[in-house]
């Protein structure tokens, strides 16, 4: 039997990613953010959502961009930190020891030691509530080449993200793959006539 548990941000997991942006001096700063996602595939797209009294949000109104830094669990300790002090009053780079590189192609930092970063610049914004959703065009994708495949894309057993359970204030990662994407369904389907 189901239980009815109301409205509630419950949906499980969510990533653990990093959000680096310039404020109006060109100070860098970084945010950890869990509500967030790709939305779109052509043009590509990710969609963070950023409360509005944080220095980020500030940061991507005036700048028109963001990066996305997904954090291996090596860096477990260094994006918590991120998420547990605000930007207004701390230098979280420094505090982190993690490096701030100025991307060429939008105006904000990505972290170095990070796996990967994905540069964007805002395509548009939306109010839902408490939070401001926007959505960042891709401009470029940057991976470290230790966690690229044959195929010269990231995989998640190399990167390791750290995934995080709102309900339980917990840090996960990745379990071993379980079988590759359209193989699993293929069993619950009837036999389909040769084409």
């Amino acid at each position: 039997m189901k239980r009815s548990l109301g409205a509630a941000t419950l949906s499980l997991p969510s990533p653990v990613w990093v959000i680096g942006s310039f404020d109006a001096q060109g100070r860098p700063n970084l945010m950890t953010v869990s509500w967030a996602g790709i939305c779109c595939s052509d043009p590509p797209c990710v969609a963070i959502s950023v409360r509005k009294n944080r220095l980020t949000h500030r940061n991507i109104s005036t700048t028109g961009a963001f990066t996305v830094n997904v954090p291996g669990c090596r860096h477990l300790a260094q994006a918590d930190l991120i998420g547990m002090v605000s930007g207004a009053v701390a230098d979280k780079f420094a505090t982190t020891g993690l490096t701030a590189v100025t991307s060429g192609l939008v105006n904000a930092p990505y972290v170095q030691e990070f796996p990967l970063n994905l540069e964007c610049r805002v395509l548009h914004s939306s109010d839902l509530g408490s939070h401001t959703q926007f959505i960042g065009l891709i401009c470029d994708v940057k991976a470290d080449e230790a966690v690229l495949g044959r195929q010269g894309v990231p995989l998640a057993g190399l990167v390791q993200p750290v995934l995080a359970s709102a309900p339980e204030r917990s840090y996960y990662t990745l379990g071993p793959q379980l079988v590759r994407t359209a193989t699993a369904g293929k069993a619950l389907q009837p036999d389909q006539p040769a084409v």
